[in-house]
């Protein structure tokens, strides 16, 4: 794409983006995230914590003076939480957070729109492109004076997630700090279960059973990167590992393109899990039963081998919720089938676990005896499914949420969402450069050389802050944000494509150009949000 200015004079946008809404966006997070999310990100979860009884027994703030990433707060809407591992993938969206979303300029109330001129006549700087008139039609001249102080860009959050451990194949991996809770959960009980197994350790026993649990996560760790060394050979970008409470989550920013591919990558996961439960029995035959050794070989073995059947189970956002939704994929040719009939999978299953996994363990099908069921175990086995059940629940409507997303994303067109703009030298007063946006029925101002080259975009939030009084007197290279690479967009980018190149460079802001490098108008990340958010109250 060339990017050079053109001539200088733009080609006209359109106002259609200058309808507000009067809801108030909630925070992702995905998302977004929107809404993070991005259209439907699968999980492959490896299970519930691991079982506490020995063989043998009966989220940094932002800076707020950096440029706002209209995708980022989408991301972790778009999150998939499973228990005890999974991947997540899907394009980011717009985020919905009433922090991020820089308010347009001028609106006086939630009924209206951004600052536009509409009803001026289009004067020769307008470009000859027809556009839909904005229900709220408001001018630049009106800028700033109804909305108060105005808000300085934002720049995404960068991943985070906890404590950082490293970076294989370049993907960060985070320690949540609810593992140091779950962690500290299982030193205690599976301490108290050795001291029937291994009396002799006394106090030392719960420093075995601290070794078991960071052994555990370990592997739940192995079956993590499964899912990220899958991703990143069918070239999906991984965007961190995180560890927390119930196992991992593998974050991959976009969905499979193919049910084939969907499937080996869910599958992965489990499989690694079964991998690891071989050899830990295989490691277990060649140590003496009663050790400590034996001891917490034969546990992990058992745990692998809980986390691999736990996950193949067939309901989002289970790694088998996600296998089953590539066989509907497969069979219908359509992704939305696959998310629905799995979701509704989930949930059914979030419902057998919450009544099951009680009565299984008061009967005694899981290994416990009479004498051992009752009082405290009996309410901990109830919040322990309560939870599961929650974190599957939610995991299916989440999927559910987030297809029907995807199916909205190519309603995001940077074309169609472009604002009018005119522009303005560098020493030209604000006062008039707004005069002239007015005439134009522009909403947007572009500084230009001489030549007429693009150098800087006059941010909406700026004009704001500047009292009109003061507008004869401040040029608008004071209020302007010095156009960057990433800052340039095409006019012909719209869905996940238009999503990915806001977030490489987050911005108020991006100049649109066609690909000859003519200027079409200004791109507003509050209108690309505005829009989505309206996509989204759509029905499917």
């Amino acid at each position: 794409m060339d990017e050079s200015g053109g001539s200088g004079q733009p080609r006209s946008g359109t106002d259609e983006a200058t309808e507000r809404h009067g809801e108030q966006r909630a925070s992702s997070a995905p998302a977004a995230g929107a809404t993070r999310s991005g259209p439907e990100r699968p999980e492959h979860p490896t299970g519930p914590t691991p079982p506490t009884a020995a063989p043998g027994t009966s989220e940094a703030a932002p800076s707020p003076d950096r440029p706002h990433d209209p995708t980022d707060s989408a991301h972790e809407a778009a999150t998939h939480s499973d228990p005890s591992s999974g991947t997540e993938d899907g394009a980011e969206v717009p985020g919905a957070s009433p922090d991020q979303a820089e308010a347009p300029a001028g609106s006086g109330s939630p009924d209206e729109a951004g600052p536009s001129a509409q009803d001026a006549p289009h004067g020769p700087s307008a470009g000859a492109h027809p556009h839909p008139e904005p229900e709220h039609p408001r001018t630049l001249a009106h800028s700033g004076t109804g909305t108060g102080k105005a808000q300085p860009p934002r720049r995404g959050r960068e991943p985070g997630g906890g404590l950082l451990m490293g970076r294989p194949f370049g993907v960060p991996v985070y320690v949540a700090p609810s593992w140091f809770l779950v962690a500290a959960l299982i030193t205690w009980v599976f301490g108290g279960q050795l001291d029937r197994v291994l009396p002799e350790l006394g106090a030392l026993r719960y420093l075995v059973s601290l070794f078991f649990a960071v052994a555990f996560y370990a592997s739940v760790l192995v079956h993590e990167l499964a899912h990220t060394v899958a991703a990143l050979r069918f070239k999906l970008p991984v965007r961190r590992i995180q560890l927390q409470f119930f196992g991992g989550v593998s974050e991959i920013e976009k969905e499979a393109e193919t049910p084939g591919r969907e499937f080996v990558l869910s599958f992965v996961g489990p499989l690694l899990s079964l991998v690891l439960s071989g050899l830990f029995y295989l490691a277990m035959l060649a140590v003496e039963p009663g050790t400590v050794p034996g001891v917490l070989l034969a546990g992990l073995m058992i745990s692998n081998l809980i986390v691999a059947a736990f996950n193949l189970l067939p309901g989002l956002p289970l790694d088998g919720g996600r296998m089953l939704r590539a066989v509907v994929w497969k069979i219908t040719g359509r992704p939305m089938s696959g998310t629905i009939a799995a979701a509704w999978v989930g949930r059914a299953l979030a419902v057998s676990v919450l009544i099951g996994l009680p009565l299984l363990t008061q009967s005694g099908v899981l290994g416990a005896t009479q004498d051992h069921v009752g009082g405290m175990d009996t309410v901990t086995d109830a919040l322990l499914a309560a939870i599961l059940a929650a974190i599957i629940w939610t995991g299916a409507g989440n999927s559910l949420r987030m297809a029907r997303l995807r199916e909205h994303l190519p309603e995001l067109r940077a074309r169609s969402l472009t604002r009018r703009a005119v522009p303005v030298e560098t020493s030209t007063p604000l006062s008039e450069a707004l005069r002239r946006a007015n005439e134009a029925g522009a909403r947007a101002l572009v500084v230009v050389d001489a030549d007429g080259e693009p150098l800087s975009l006059v941010r909406e939030a700026a004009i704001v802050g500047v009292p009109e009084h003061r507008r004869p007197w401040v040029a608008v290279s004071g209020l302007a944000q010095d156009l960057t690479d990433g800052m340039r967009v095409s006019a012909e980018l719209a869905g996940e494509a238009l999503l990915d190149t806001l977030r490489a460079t987050p911005a108020t802001e991006y100049l649109v150009v066609e690909d000859s490098g003519e200027i079409y108008g200004v791109l507003s990340a509050a209108d690309v949000e505005r829009a989505f958010v309206k996509a989204m109250a759509r029905p499917s």
